[in-house]
């Protein structure tokens, strides 16, 4: 990744820590494969957007978000991918007393170190567009527990845009 890459990253991460608006919401520590059956590691920090986008009457449901931040390293591959995404999280508070089972989706940026990835996966930028979904369960300390699917794609601003996916489990740590 070039150095230029990586300050732009720092510095929006700096950014977000130094925003009154945003509060740390925890650290991510997530183990993944990729679509070429490589594993991958990722260490991610997540900044609450502050209060709920959106509540259902009676409280069954509850729109909220936050910023991802995170470096993920390809093992196989030999290569890192930064990326910032603002999440938007889908919860279900009513579902069980002790745990609050939810949704999310979220479409982001990511800036890898190269872009060719493996034998006939070249992703022809190092800028990509991250979309993720995923699902989990957050336990009474805030602690969550979850699984996601990832796309990374160009969206044909260069070619080749041949993209890469990967599919993760992941463990949050609430602040």
């Amino acid at each position: 990744m070039k150095k230029s890459s990586l300050w732009v990253m720092a510095g929006l991460c700096a950014a977000l820590l130094t925003q009154p608006a945003f509060a740390a919401r925890g650290f991510t520590l997530e183990l993944g494969q990729s679509s070429e059956s490589d594993p991958t590691y990722r260490a991610g920090m997540q900044f609450d957007f502050g209060k709920p986008i959106w509540q259902s009457d009676g409280g069954a449901m509850e729109l909220g978000g936050y910023w991802d931040a995170g470096l993920t390293y390809w093992d196989g591959i030999d290569a890192f991918s930064a990326t910032l995404a603002p999440m938007f999280q889908l919860n279900f508070p009513r579902a069980m007393n002790t745990v609050t089972p939810f949704v999310e989706a979220g479409i982001g940026a990511a800036l890898f170190s190269k872009t060719d990835l493996a034998p006939g996966a070249d992703i022809g930028s190092t800028f990509q567009f991250e979309d993720r979904i995923g699902l989990g369960m957050r336990f009474a300390s805030g602690s969550e527990l979850g699984v996601r699917y990832y796309h990374y794609s160009n969206a044909s601003i260069k070619q080749p845009n041949q993209g890469i996916d990967k599919a993760a489990l992941y463990y949050r740590v609430n602040f």
